[in-house]
Order: structure tokens, then sequence, then C-alpha cells
């Protein structure tokens, strides 16, 4: 049985071992440090957190003016408000000052299920991209979330990184390979593209299985850093393959799907198809609720990829 874990888990260790080793780590956060584990890092290190409070323009301005000082700042609130309501403070005070500062948003994508459409981020990865300069990484499950802060900390300048709530399943390992701008093959095929960001890694890896039971070669990217894209190994893969499908529990629109479509568009078109959430608000339910309503599942998945896939061969 697949066994489940918080990103949030993998983050707060993730910080915990920075915390340990760089005394220029500094975390803040808008008053939710107990939903975002970032109490832990306030409890093992005190005099290198703040609580900003519910006043995330605040928070993200605070993280800049640490980041002129030399400090590394993770500036930690739930992503709908953090990217919405501190995108100017984000755009300019950060990346366009470049400051070496992290911006991390929590409750994302489905994990804000059950807090309604106003909770539920849906376009926080398309305003982070648009941002020159930002680095945008979503990982896919808890040990990858602890890799992902550890590897935030190592690059020079504004990062966003996106992190969920709610338990998904575990599809890495401490082994499997981490690297900023760089996607990994997570299993290898000949008939098809499955590219996927974020915890619905998952179902793109389950619907490679009813595939492979079909005949149908399905090759499974872990695209973790939607920004910048790694566009040689979606090339490469598609080259070989003849079509792809993307998978991102966000928007189709500015997200993972729009950013290989760019890719493939100006360097090989074919047959393509997006999954995710089409130009509408998130509503309430739990995250399988969503799933569902959204069409993340790996049927889901293996139907758009018969879809393409017949396309191709037309």
């Amino acid at each position: 049985m697949t066994t489940k874990t918080a990103p949030r888990e993998g983050y707060a260790q993730g910080l915990l071992e920075l915390g340990a080793q760089h005394k220029d780590v500094i975390v803040l956060d808008a008053d939710c440090a107990k939903s975002n584990f970032t109490d832990r890092f306030r409890d093992a290190y005190p005099d290198r957190f703040l609580n900003m409070g519910i006043a995330e323009c605040d928070l993200v301005g605070t993280a800049a003016g640490l980041a002129a000082m030399g400090k590394v700042p993770f500036a930690n609130a739930y992503a709908n408000f953090l990217t919405g309501r501190g995108f100017d403070q984000i755009r300019v005070s950060v990346a366009y000052s470049a400051r070496n500062a992290k911006i991390v948003g929590h409750n994302a994508g489905m994990s804000a299920a059950q807090e309604g459409a106003t909770h539920l981020p849906l376009e926080d990865i398309g305003l982070m991209r648009a941002i020159p300069d930002m680095t945008v990484i979503v990982p896919a499950d808890s040990e990858e979330a602890r890799k992902a802060v550890v590897a935030a900390y190592e690059l020079e300048g504004p990062v966003y990184l996106r992190i969920g709530k709610l338990p998904v399943p575990d599809v890495t390992t401490a082994g499997t390979p981490f690297e900023i701008g760089k996607a990994h093959t997570m299993r290898e095929g000949a008939d098809i593209t499955i590219a996927s960001t974020g915890c619905v890694l998952y179902e793109a890896l389950e619907a490679a299985e009813e595939l492979a039971r079909e005949g149908v070669s399905a090759e499974v990217l872990n695209v973790h850093t939607v920004k910048p894209l790694d566009a040689a190994a979606i090339l490469a893969s598609v080259g070989k393959t003849g079509c792809a499908v993307t998978v991102e529990e966000h928007s189709i629109l500015n997200g993972l799907g729009s950013a290989v479509a760019e890719v493939l568009g100006e360097g090989h078109p074919v047959p393509l198809e997006r999954i995710g959430s089409r130009d509408v608000f998130g509503l309430s339910g739990t995250l399988d609720e969503l799933f569902d309503y959204f069409g993340l599942r790996a049927s889901n998945i293996a139907d758009a990829a018969r879809r393409v896939v017949a396309r191709k061969s037309a």
C-alpha cells in the first residue's frame, strides 16, 4: 500500500536542516506557523523566526529587507494570499531588486480543498511564472519538498516554492535525483510523454501502468521546476514519443501545460492535451472529491493519452 505524507512535513524538515547548518536562514510567517509547520523552526531557532501577522505585503517587504542585509529569508503564507496580495512586493521588492528571498506558498493547489474558492490557489504558479528571474518549484511529495527547500537555499536569487498541506502519496525517495531546472524521468516510454508537476505525479504514474496493460508505453516526467522549464528534456522525450499530456493541480492557463505548449509550439509541434483546472475558480470539498471533479485521476490522464496517441496516428 502506498504511504502518504504531507509535503509540509518535508518542507519543515528541510528548514530544520538548513537552520542547523546556516545561521543566515531567517523564517517569516503570516500567522500560519502551526498550519505551515514553520512552528518547528520557531521552536528550534526562536531568534531567527518572525511572525508578521496576517500581512502578506509586509511579510514580503521584510523578507526583501533581510535579503538586502545578507540574510536568506523564507517568507511563508497561504499561497493564494501571498501571491495575490503580495504580488507587487514580490515583483518589485524581491524579483526586480534581485533579492535572495524565498517565497513559500502553503496550502497550495487542491490542498486548500475544504476552505472554498477564495482559498483555493489555482493561479499562483502562473502569477509567479510571469515574473522575470523568478524560479518556480512544485514538489511532488514530502521528500521532494525537503530537497527543494535545501536546493532553494543554495540557489542565489528569488524562488517561489509551492507546498501542499494534505497528505499525498510518496512517489520519490531520498535517492531520487533532484536538481532545480532539471526534469526527472520517472518511467521511460516510447508512445507518449506524460509531463507532471506536483502531487498529481502519483496519478500520472498510475495512468502509465493502466496504459501499459493495453500495450501503450508512456514516458513519465517529473517536472518539479516549472520555471526555468527543462525544455531540453521535454523536447527529447517528445522527439521520441511524438505526443504529450501535461498534468497539474493548477489552471492549464500559464501553468505547466502552457509552458510545455510554448516549448513544443516553437520547437516540435505534436498532439498535446493539458489536464488541470480550466479557467474556473475552485470550490469546497475533500482532496479526493476535487481530484475527481477536476479530472485529475489516473483514468482521466489515460483517456487523454489515448486521444493524443490516436491523433498522432491519424
